[in-house]
């Protein structure tokens, strides 16, 4: 007689404690996404001097950080350099800097935006290019959402819609 025939509670016993085992390797197996704490934003210095203090009531809800423009002159010719607020999104912040010619939008980048891990800079090696592209087609923040990198699209268009925001303002 075998001791694991099909109504031996042994049979159950080593079939439930097999099955406990694989689910917790496999649960100890994942690797969570760590958000940054809010000591560590803290440290981290703004990229450009503020000029104005952002009024904090744009309803962006949950962005802080400072808009700051350096650029020739205060009117809409010639060309400007406007920093968007910081957004703080689920993954971390994005920050957009825009280029301004003749109040003509002609250059994006992402001074700031999630890349604490490998995942993280997988999406955004190919979110930010395209969102640049949108934006230069767009000319303005009315862009479309990146498939696969949703907080980081809102953040870049929050941001972006400050920093015009400020430009114009």
């Amino acid at each position: 007689m075998h001791t694991l025939r099909k109504k031996s509670p042994l049979r159950r016993i080593v079939l439930a404690g097999a099955a406990t085992a694989s689910g917790m390797v496999l649960l100890l197996s994942l690797k969570p996404h760590t958000t940054p704490s809010v000591a560590g934003l803290a440290a981290t210095p703004a990229p450009v001097a503020s000029s104005s203090a952002s009024s904090g009531s744009g309803g962006s809800g949950g962005s802080g950080g400072t808009a700051g423009s350096s650029g020739s002159g205060g009117s809409a010719t010639g060309t400007r350099h406007v920093t968007g607020d910081s957004v703080q999104t689920r993954y971390g912040p994005v920050q957009v800097r825009v280029t301004l010619t003749n109040g003509k939008i002609t250059d994006v980048s992402a001074v700031e935006y999630p890349q604490d891990n490998p995942r993280d800079q997988q999406i955004n090696s190919y979110a930010v290019p395209e969102l640049t592209r949108e934006t230069l087609t767009a000319q303005s923040a009315d862009i479309d959402t990146v498939s696969g990198a949703t907080y980081t699209s809102d953040g870049y268009r929050r941001s972006l819609q400050s920093a015009l925001d400020s430009a114009r303002g």
